[in-house]
C-alpha cells in the first residue's frame, strides 16, 4: 500500500491570512502537524497531533514509517533556504506536495519598495561567512539571511575589511510581528546596530571608488606600492595573464603574491571569480594590503601563509600563478598538482636558468605538458638629444597543463 503524501505548507508573514484556502484545507484534514512552535501556535484548535520540529533526522524517520496524513509547516516558500530541500533529498518526490507562500525576502523587498528580480540571495544562517562574502561583493543587489553569529554587524565588518562598503543597507527586523522594523543605513552604520535575531539584510550597490583612470590590464608599475621595485613588470604581467587564459568565474591561486599586481589585474578579468593571494613575507604584507584597497580588488582574498602550508583550506583552483616559491618550488608544484582541476593551468615566472630548469623538470615529472615563453623587454630611455632602448632582464614564463600540446 503506498504511503500517505507529506504536505509541505509555507506559513506566510501574516499568520492565518497568509495561508491559501487549499493549504488550510490540507491542514484541517491532517492527522499530524509538524513545525516550529511559532508556526504550530497559529493553529491552537488543531484537533490532531502536534510535533515541534527539532532534529530533522528524527522527523525523517517518523515520515518514512508513518501511515498518517502529515503536514510539515515551513516559513514562506519551504523550497527557499528551507526544509523543502531536506525532504526532497530524502523522500520520493512523488510523495511530497508543496504549498509555497510569500517568502520573508519577497515581503521585505515589497516593504522597502525595491524590485527583487535582479537580486541574488545568500544565507549565512548556520553556514559561515567565508564563501558568502565573496558572493556578496560581486553583486549589485543582495538579500542575506543572517544568524546571531553571522550578524549584519559582522557582515559589515567583513565588507569594510574588503573595501566593499559602497552599499545602501536595509535592515529588516521581526517581519510580520508587532515590532516589525525597517532601518535604512550604510555598511558602516550597520557595525553599530545590534539587530534582532530574526532579520533580513538587503544591500544595494550605491557607489564604488572611481577606477576609470586605471585600465583593466597594463596598470603602470609606479601605481603599485612595492619594496625595491620588486614587481612583475607591466609587459610581463600582460603575457602572464594571457597564458593563464582567465575566464569570468574561475578560482585562482596567486602563490608568492608580493605586491599583488598579478592578482589585482586578474581580478579585473575575473569579475565573478575568486582569487587567493598567498603572501607571508612581512616586507610585502603592508604593500599588498594598500594595493588591494587602492584598486578595490574585492574578489582577492589575502592569505597570510607560506605555500604549500597555506593551501590546505583553499578551494580547488582552476588557475595557479607561482610568482615566488621561497625555495619550496618542488613542494608547491606537488601540492598544486594534487588540487588543480582537470582542465586547469599553472603559470610560473622564472628569472634564473636554475628556476626555469627546476620548474620544467618538476612539472613534467607530474605529467604536465610544458610551454616556455622567453620575454625580452626593451623600453626607450631618453638621453640629452636622442632616445635609446634599455633592455630588461629576460623573464621565462612557464605554462603547464594536462593533456597534449
Amino acid at each position: 500500500m503506498p504511503q500517505q503524501k507529506v504536505y509541505l505548507v509555507g506559513a506566510g508573514i501574516a499568520g492565518w491570512e497568509g495561508f491559501g484556502s487549499k493549504a488550510l484545507e490540507v491542514i484541517n484534514k491532517a492527522d499530524v502537524l509538524i513545525g516550529h512552535k511559532r508556526h504550530l501556535d497559529i493553529f491552537p484548535d488543531f484537533a490532531g497531533e502536534k510535533q515541534v520540529l527539532g532534529d530533522l533526522s528524527l522527523m525523517l524517520d517518523f515520515l518514512k514509517k508513518t501511515e498518517k496524513r502529515v503536514v510539515v509547516l515551513g516559513s514562506g516558500d519551504p523550497n527557499f533556504f528551507g526544509v523543502g530541500r531536506f525532504l526532497l533529498r530524502n523522500l520520493p518526490k512523488e510523495r511530497v506536495e508543496i504549498f509555497p507562500n510569500v517568502t520573508s525576502i519577497q515581503y521585505a523587498f515589497a516593504r522597502i519598495k525595491e524590485p527583487w528580480d535582479d537580486a541574488i540571495f545568500v544565507s549565512v544562517h548556520g553556514r559561515g561567512m567565508k564563501g558568502a562574502i565573496d558572493r556578496i561583493i560581486a553583486a549589485e543587489k543582495v538579500a542575506i539571511l543572517t544568524d546571531e553569529t553571522n550578524s549584519p554587524a559582522a557582515i559589515a565588518k567583513e565588507l569594510i575589511a574588503r573595501g566593499a562598503e559602497g552599499y545602501d543597507a536595509w535592515l529588516c527586523e521581526d517581519l510580520g510581528m508587532a515590532g516589525e522594523k525597517f532601518t535604512r543605513t550604510d555598511v558602516k552604520g550597520l557595525v553599530d546596530i545590534s539587530a534582532s535575531a530574526l532579520n533580513i539584510l538587503i544591500l544595494i550597490k550605491a557607489w564604488e571608488p572611481s577606477l576609470t583612470q586605471y585600465p583593466l590590464m597594463g596598470i603602470d608599475d609606479d601605481e603599485f606600492a612595492t619594496a625595491k621595485k620588486l614587481i612583475t613588470k607591466q609587459e610581463v604581467r600582460a603575457v602572464t595573464l594571457g597564458k593563464l587564459q582567465l575566464q569570468d568565474d574561475l578560482i585562482m591561486w596567486d602563490i608568492g603574491a608580493g605586491s599583488g599586481s598579478v592578482s589585482i589585474e586578474a581580478s579585473n578579468l575575473l569579475p565573478n571569480g575568486r582569487i587567493f593571494a598567498l603572501e607571508k613575507n612581512p616586507q610585502y604584507l603592508a604593500f599588498i594590503r594598500d594595493n588591494l584597497k587602492k584598486f578595490v580588488a574585492r574578489n582577492v582574498m589575502l592569505i597570510e601563509a607560506y605555500a604549500p602550508e597555506g593551501l590546505d583550506d583553499l578551494p580547488d583552483p582552476d588557475r595557479v600563478f607561482i610568482g615566488g616559491s621561497g625555495g619550496m618550488l618542488d613542494e608547491i608544484i606537488d601540492a598544486v598538482a594534487r588540487r588543480l582541476k582537470p582542465d586547469g593551468r599553472i603559470v610560473l615566472n622564472a628569472v634564473t636558468l636554475d628556476t626555469l630548469t627546476k620548474a620544467v623538470e618538476f612539472l613534467e615529472d607530474h605529467g604536465y605538458t610544458v610551454e616556455v615563453t622567453c620575454v625580452n623587454i626593451a623600453k626607450t630611455r631618453g638621453l640629452t638629444e636622442y632616445k635609446m632602448f634599455e633592455a630588461h632582464n629576460p623573464v621565462y614564463i612557464v605554462a603547464a597543463w594536462k593533456g597534449e600540446e
